[in-house]
């Protein structure tokens, strides 16, 4: 995968642009794995064994993609003990946390709008 380099320029930031740095990383983030694992590590450190069982429905390669590409992009932190099985736990940088503040906001508007929305798709259905 080719990554942009960010130049310090308005292009690098804006998401209107297909070859826009801040596109890439919003095509990152903003995937539903990305927001549930990120959302689920919360102000908690989890290993994987954890993430996976608090996240239903989450593959071993779809967790383990999203957290390296979380880790890439310097939201979670990952933490390696030299036990035998390696003990690896996971953890939100100050970024993450930020990012948080945002996932939990859509996370309430989906809960204040779920009635609405199935409603509306139920009129659009029929």
């Amino acid at each position: 995968m080719v990554t942009k380099q960010f130049s310090g320029s308005a292009e690098d930031a804006d998401l209107t642009r297909a070859d826009s740095l801040a596109r890439e990383i919003f095509s990152d983030v903003a995937n539903k794995w990305a927001l549930l694992i990120i959302e689920s590590i919360g102000e908690h450190t989890l290993r994987f064994s954890e993430l996976r069982n608090e996240i239903e429905g989450i593959s071993h390669k779809m967790l383990t993609q999203n957290l390296r590409m979380l880790e890439r992009n310097g939201l979670i932190e990952r933490t390696v003990y030299p036990t035998v099985p390696p003990r690896v736990e996971y953890t939100l940088t100050e970024p993450g946390q930020a990012l948080r503040v945002t996932i939990d906001g859509l996370c309430n508007w989906t809960r204040q709008y779920l009635g609405h929305i199935e409603s509306s798709r139920c009129r659009f259905d029929a």
